[in-house]
């Protein structure tokens, strides 16, 4: 941590810039401008060894002195600057204090953080009494909750974890209620080196199988191992082990303290999984949002930055920890800005909603969020007498969003409580999805709603949202939701991916720095997120005048007659009339098989019984849809309350309930509680004997292909130690490859094997690396003699030196940062002399999905050989033998061999030309998301 301020170092700033110019030219996605003492060369700022021996380089030039030869062992900027001269050929300083503007303590914020773990340790370190949390619970005072005991409680439940057998990236469950426990198990995840989860615990008994049959599907998905609860919900939650298979323990924060002595894992860093969000309405295809420590922490600063976050800031919520915004905009916001959280379990709000309002007169609440039903619910369910004394003049930011923000909601909110103080300009529509982390777009300070009426005919058919005038005839209105984040872009495009111009509306895709690299365990729906580099939100909208207008979601546009409309004018207008229950309204479009066409539907709750009253109702539907839209619905469905479903946000699920409508069981009920509990135990045994029998078959699978490895590996191992000829050696190994891939039936597609430079010509190859696989893919798809480039602890065990030494590896040291200089300049002589190399520049690889940084030494050493690089990208090596697992599976192998890349120039700078060029092609073609988020810089 940087030191208080006191006697400045003037050597700080000068070097701190240095650091920063550099980082900026050589990983410009990175935020250079978060850059302090504190940075970790390695961890935080991704410079191996030879970026470091060229920093030092530069800093030397620029600052004109000469370092020590240790200052090449520094690990932090703060390191190197205590090894820094102040004048060529003087001393070192033996203690330095942070320069002006870097001083952490007083930023109130952990700028250097690297993780969530760094931020509240900086703030536990740095104000360890501070209250943290105002946490309501039972009674009417709140309990205060310091920076210290949520980090003494996280440590003694990751402790916890860790002696029941945690393993490092293995994902933890949390079915909690908001609470003490919740936060101390999200924390405590993550020092154990797990994976949190937060899934929503069940409410009503009446929906407990369809709660289970999500959750399994989720729970399966993440690969969960433990799972955390109440002790109230463990007999519910043990039913989930009948239907996960590798769910193995069910545990309740009680069950985790005590443990004394646990060793925890090494720090997390930065690009390491922070959480899986799973959207809200995951059903039989769960979309598991993969979230690193840097997307959380760059949409946090993103979105400070817009709100400009003040010391005196109090946030209030009660929104629900499972779900993003109560999450990462309120909790893990203010924790990092530390400024207090006062917050309240979504069950007492929905209870009594002038709670809400109530925690933000008491405690001067500056900052809340709630999607717009909450706005709602304070209008119809607060009477006049309840809000007596209420003083809402505090509140500056009362952000909307998370579901569509109704503009009559906005106006009623503003014009019923201007009488208590809230300001008009306080009410804030923002835009914000998962895969971005939370936020992605906020409107400018105390602006307010700024809300547009277009004409619906030229609307609905030409998708120009043309604005009319209050004379102009029935209009629609939409709500600008803000502008990109500070680092973001956003864009519309048609359907054929052509960005569109103002006011024309199509897809939202965007870019920015906390944009997910997919979806956990789901390569498919991640292959689908992605287009051209943007991130497809799913929404549709508009822009004008830099901000942005959603409109609807893809999947509830509904077209019919030639023009396309979206549910949310007539739900709230069908919501509206008497009888029907407000906000439990869903209309949709179904496929009519008579005919092929579109019908339109509407499902609305009543509390209604008579059939003479239920037949009005319906007309009454009929006349506000033709109203709304200028054309009946062809069916009306009213329903019990309850029948239509919702997401635990409290978003309509207009695709289950048009499900259950299509099955013809809509409305019917739910079955017994103890008949739900035999469906969930009936098909736990169900899933339990079929995931039995279909690991048996991979097992066996596995089993078998081992076998024929290892009895190749010794014939082939043998054959290359004894060999005389290095063509001969190559060629054994080339067939015993072949044999393996035969026997497994693993297929391998390459192609551009014609990009490959003529046979006198040296290059260097460069691939990503997915698994073990890698290696025997490359040596038979490129048909070339290369000495590959492997770490040097494989040159330590006889039997892997004298095999690998036998075909002409050479071996680099990765950790020894002199050594691994002094390699570099081996590997630049060997290419020099005309030998072509073959590198994994990842250096490594995870079980994970996702291209890692890549490290220069290949780049350097092509560079200064002045040969060419070969990008080539590897796909379906990580499913067949993943880096995670020992279970090899069936599958096909795709090697795209890409154009050579001619470095310009034998400097540094071409060196990171080469690099990103090679990168790109790499990431264009081996189907991986990229975990450097490096499209946080395009666009802007």
């Amino acid at each position: 941590m940087a030191e208080p301020a006191g006697r400045r170092d003037p050597r700080a700033e000068p070097l701190v810039a240095a650091v920063r110019r550099f980082v900026a030219e050589t990983l410009p996605s990175l935020r250079s401008d978060r850059i302090g003492l504190d940075s970790r060369f390695e961890a935080d700022l991704g410079l191996d060894s030879l970026a470091r021996v060229e920093l030092l380089k530069r800093i030397e030039a620029a600052l004109d002195l000469t370092l020590p030869e240790e200052a090449l062992l520094a690990e932090t900027v703060g390191d190197l600057l205590r090894l820094t001269p102040s004048a060529r050929g003087s001393a070192p300083l033996e203690a330095v204090a942070a320069p002006p503007g870097l001083s952490l303590a007083e930023a109130g914020e952990p700028a250097d953080a690297a993780t969530l773990i760094d931020a509240l340790r900086w703030h536990q370190q740095s104000h360890p009494d501070r209250v943290h949390l105002l946490l309501y619970g039972e009674g009417e005072e709140p309990s205060p909750i310091t920076y210290t005991e949520l980090w003494d409680g996280a440590q003694s439940l990751a402790g916890g974890l860790v002696s029941q057998g945690l393993a490092p990236g293995e994902t933890v469950a949390l079915m909690l209620p908001t609470g003490l426990d919740y936060f101390r198990g999200f924390f405590g995840v993550l020092l154990a080196g797990g994976v949190p989860v937060p899934i929503y615990p069940p409410t009503r008994p009446s929906q407990l199988e369809e709660h289970l049959r999500r959750h399994a599907r989720i729970l399966e998905n993440a690969g969960t191992a433990y799972l955390i609860t109440i002790e109230a919900a463990k007999g519910v939650a043990q039913l989930l082990k009948a239907q996960v298979p590798g769910l193995r323990q069910v545990l309740t924060a009680a069950d985790l303290q005590g443990a004394q002595g646990a060793e925890l894992p090494p720090a997390a860093r930065a690009d390491d999984l922070a959480f899986l969000q799973y959207t809200s309405g995951s059903t039989g295809d769960p979309k598991g949002v993969s979230l690193a420590h840097r997307h959380l922490l760059a949409n946090v600063r993103a979105m400070g930055e817009a709100v400009g976050v003040r010391p005196d800031d109090v946030f209030v919520s009660w929104l629900p920890l499972y779900h993003d915004m109560g999450l990462i905009g309120a909790w893990l916001g203010s924790l990092y800005f530390g400024i207090p959280l006062v917050v309240m379990s979504p069950l007492s709000f929905l209870a009594q909603p002038v709670r809400w309002l109530r925690a933000i007169h008491r405690h001067r609440g500056t900052l809340s969020a709630a999607p717009n039903f909450a706005y709602e619910l304070c209008l119809t369910k607060i009477s006049d007498a309840a809000l007596a004394g209420l003083d809402l003049s505090s509140w500056r930011w009362a952000f909307n969003g998370a579901e569509p923000v109704s503009p009559t909601t906005l106006e009623r909110f503003a014009e019923r409580f201007a009488a208590y103080g809230l300001r008009p300009g306080a009410l804030a529509p923002v835009y914000g999805l998962a895969e971005a982390a939370v936020g992605l777009a906020f409107p400018p300070p105390g602006r307010g709603p700024l809300i547009e009426r277009v004409h619906r005919e030229v609307f609905g058919r030409e998708g120009r949202a043309e604005p009319a005038g209050e004379g102009e005839g029935d209009g629609l209105r939409f709500v600008a939701c803000g502008r990109p984040l500070p680092g973001y872009a956003v864009r519309v495009v048609d359907e054929g991916g052509r960005e569109l111009p103002e006011r024309r509306e199509g897809r939202l895709r965007f870019v920015g720095p906390s944009a997910t690299s997919g979806y956990y365990r789901n390569p498919e729906a991640t292959r689908r997120l992605f287009q051209d580099g943007w991130l497809d939100t799913g929404d549709r909208g508009y822009l004008a005048g830099g901000d942005i207008y959603v409109t609807g979601r893809v999947k509830d546009l509904i077209i019919r007659g030639g023009r396309n409309f979206y549910p949310y004018d007539l739900e709230e207008a069908v919501g509206a009339l008497a009888g029907v229950r407000k906000g439990c309204v869903v209309v949709f479009g179904t496929c009519d098989r008579a005919t092929g066409s579109e019908r339109l539907v509407v499902v609305a709750e009543t509390r209604q019984r008579e059939a003479e009253r239920l037949e009005d109702l319906r007309r009454l539907v009929r006349e506000r849809a033709v109203a709304v839209l200028g054309l009946p619905p062809d069916e009306v469905v009213l329903v019990p309350p309850h029948a239509v479903l919702k997401t635990s946000s409290g978003k309509l699920r207009r695709g289950a309930v048009r499900e259950l409508y299509e099955q013809g069981i809509l409305g019917q009920g739910s079955p017994a509680l103890w008949r739900q509990v035999l469906a969930v135990l009936w098909q736990g045994i169900g899933t339990r004997s079929w995931h039995w029998l279909a690991t048996s078959g991979e097992r066996l699978f596995a089993a078998y292909a081992w076998g024929l490895f290892a009895l190749l590996a010794g014939v082939t191992w043998t054959g290359v130690v004894l060999l005389p000829r290095p063509a001969w050696r190559w060629g054994l190994v080339r067939a015993a490859i072949r044999a393996v891939r035969a026997g497994t039936g693993t297929h391998l597609e390459v192609e551009g094997r014609e990009q490959l430079p003529p046979l006198e010509q040296p290059f260097l190859l460069v691939s990503n690396h997915a698994s073990y696989l890698d290696s025997m893919a490359l040596i038979e798809a490129v048909p070339r003699t290369l000495g590959y480039v492997a770490k040097r602890e494989l040159e330590g065990p006889f039997y892997s030196r004298w095999f690998l030494q036998r075909l002409d590896t050479l071996f680099v040291e990765r950790f020894d940062v002199k050594r691994s200089a002094e390699e570099a300049a081996q590997l630049a002589s060997a290419a020099a002399s005309g030998r072509s190399l073959a590198f994994f520049p990842e250096g490594t690889f995870r079980g994970a999905p996702g291209l890692l940084a890549f490290r220069m030494g290949a780049f350097l050493t092509a560079a200064e050989a002045g040969v060419p690089v070969v990008p080539v990208a590897l796909s379906g090596t990580r499913g067949i033998l993943g880096g995670d697992t020992r279970r090899v599976r069936r599958g096909s192998i795709r090697v795209v061999i890409g154009a050579p890349l001619w470095p310009e120039g034998r400097d540094w700078q071409a060196a990171v030309r080469l690099r990103d060029a090679a990168r790109e092609r790499i990431l264009r073609h081996c189907g991986e998301p990229d975990l450097l988020g490096g499209t946080s810089t395009r666009g802007e």
